[in-house]
């Protein structure tokens, strides 16, 4: 269907009629008959669809697709699975070695177009097609499906009948779980709603609305998602977790799965994780010069704490397998306590802890002290009975990794007071603590340069000490000049295009705050100074704050201004 404003300025365009007056007075005449404007203007012929959808291809700058009664073949159809074709309005009607053409109702969603690109590997050709053409051509997918039972005889899996409803939910799942994964999703939400069902994408690290379909079609979904992750079908008010695993393209990726009851049905959310992932070095994850080197002299030390802090989602664990993998050599023995285990590292003997049975961080730590280790990482320090178990193995000649959730570096000492650990181990243990976030990446195909508006300018100076970010930019030299000042700098954004689905953004990267436990450091901590003191010795290292950090990434057109002030906001 089109916009009000799509219409109103094809029927101009197309002498229809003659100004946007004349357009209002239809739409009233619309409503008092209780009929949207397009299939009022159709039914009182005041237009045919076919010429308006002839001058809404016209308008968009594509051709149009006249495709009554054409009989399109199986194998083209059926390369946008029924669920994409419903849900984008788009239908695969002609293809070739190197193009596909395309008929839709809306040529504006470049995100299907992209995903269509990415499954057939062909490039689309656009057409423009009216709704019931396109309808007409919907009904060859039912056709399809009865063909493909009568010659399998009525029978799968065993021998068990499938019923069309079936064999629909196998391909709505089958293409929410595949355009995610060409997507980039890192999560797929499904939620039912009182009349419909939204499937929803994390794409990084936001969560953006992808399709909405018939609530009918939410109880299959829900029991091909739990027939795939092995859980109870006829279990519905309990939360379930479970995993399986798909191959896309030679690329082997788990689907994490969790399932609660809600008012609506079930809701599920599946976290996409691939099986062998290349792990990022220190530099790809986005550290500083001066921050890397810091890094990497205190992972060269033989015992003692490194704890990584961020909240949910702010890519600890990545941070964790990054070290771990410059540590892994056949010299050492490196044991893991995970809750889940979310990549698989060769040589490294990784174990999940299971809280259901008594195996918990706490316990399954203890056990791999008795494993002979020489590096430990333990998933999360989250109670008194883990962190004193840790703070004591790096007491002993281990070198101990984690995770804990506070907000900056130097929070993280008085947390692990909180846990009941003695000052004097705190200062004596942590060798380093590194505080991240994540923020998304310009796209690298529409990114473009500007210079700061006043107003902008102005509001951004409430917010941070920009003379404080110039000398920043100095010393990490970043700038060259003494006679710059921060208005004057040139910034970078993305403008939107197909290749970011026009977010402007693509990629995630991190930045980081890490603070060396010096004896200086040790000594405030022993005696229980307060954070503002801690600070102020963290200030002599030069120690970069998140926030800091990330202007040094939005000055080297990294990022974005507004994506840092995002996700440092408090």
């Amino acid at each position: 269907m089109l916009t009000e404003e799509q219409l109103k300025n094809i029927l101009i365009k197309n002498a229809i009629i003659s100004n946007k007056d004349d357009f209002a007075k239809k739409l009233k005449e619309a409503e008092a008959e209780r009929m949207p404007i397009e299939k009022y203007l159709i039914e009182k012929k005041i237009i045919s669809e076919d010429s308006l959808y002839r001058g809404a291809a016209d308008y968009f700058g594509v051709a149009y697709a006249d495709i009554k009664n054409k009989e399109i073949p199986k194998n083209i159809l059926n390369l946008i699975p029924k669920t994409a074709a419903m849900g984008n309005k788009i239908i695969a009607f002609e293809k070739d070695d190197e193009k596909i053409k395309v008929a839709t109702l809306n040529p504006e969603n470049l995100e299907i177009i992209e995903f269509i690109n990415k499954k057939t590997g062909l490039k689309p050709e656009i057409f423009l097609t009216s709704p019931s053409l396109f309808e007409q051509i919907i009904k060859q997918y039912q056709k399809n499906i009865d063909s493909y039972n009568e010659q399998r005889d009525g029978k799968i899996n065993e021998g068990k009948n499938i019923k069309d409803g079936d064999f629909s939910n196998i391909k709505i799942i089958e293409n929410v779980l595949e355009q995610a994964f060409y997507d980039g999703a890192s999560d797929v939400h499904i939620e039912p709603e009182e009349k419909e069902v939204y499937i929803r994408y994390r794409i990084d690290g936001i969560l953006k609305n992808v399709m909405a379909l018939p609530k009918k079609a939410h109880i299959g979904m829900v029991a091909r998602i739990k027939v795939l992750a092995n859980l109870k079908v006829d279990e519905h008010r309990l939360p379930q977790d479970g995993r399986f695993k798909i191959i896309y393209k030679k690329n082997k990726v788990s689907f994490r799965v969790s399932i609660i009851p809600t008012l609506y049905g079930e809701k599920i959310v599946m976290r996409l994780l691939e099986e062998n992932p290349k792990v990022m070095t220190l530099e790809q994850l986005g550290f500083q010069p001066s921050a890397l080197e810091i890094v990497k002299r205190n992972i060269d030390k033989p015992y003692g704490m490194i704890l990584v802090t961020g909240p949910t989602g702010s890519g600890k664990t990545s941070t964790l397998y990054s070290i771990i993998n410059i540590l892994n050599t056949p010299k050492v023995n490196i044991s893991t306590i995970e809750d889940p285990i979310e990549y698989n590292i060769q040589h490294v003997n990784q174990s999940q802890a299971n809280p259901k049975i008594g195996y918990s961080f706490a316990n399954g730590l203890r056990a791999l002290l008795r494993q002979d280790p020489d590096i430990i990482m333990v998933g999360e320090i989250r109670d008194n009975e883990t962190a004193k178990i840790a703070v004591n193995a790096a007491m002993t000649g281990h070198l101990v990794l984690s995770t804990l959730h506070t907000n900056d570096a130097l929070t993280t000492m008085p947390r692990m007071l909180e846990m009941d650990v003695p000052a004097f181990l705190v200062a004596s243990t942590t060798n380093l603590v590194v505080a991240q976030r994540l923020v998304r990446k310009i796209c690298r195909d529409c990114v473009y340069s500007y210079h700061m508006e006043k107003e902008e300018f102005e509001e951004l100076k409430k917010q941070i000490n920009l003379e404080k970010m110039m000398e920043i930019f100095r010393r990490e030299k970043i700038i060259s000049t003494n006679e710059e000042t921060f208005e004057k700098l040139l910034f970078y954004k993305g403008k939107g295009c197909p290749k970011c689905n026009d977010t402007g953004y693509k990629g995630r990267i991190g930045i980081y705050e890490v603070l060396t436990v010096t004896p200086e450091l040790a000594k405030l901590i022993t005696k229980g100074a307060g954070k503002s003191e801690l600070y102020e010795e963290a200030e002599k290292q030069n120690m970069l704050k998140i926030i800091e950090d990330g202007f040094i990434k939005v000055k080297n057109g990294v990022t974005t201004i507004e994506e840092v002030l995002r996700v440092t906001k408090e």
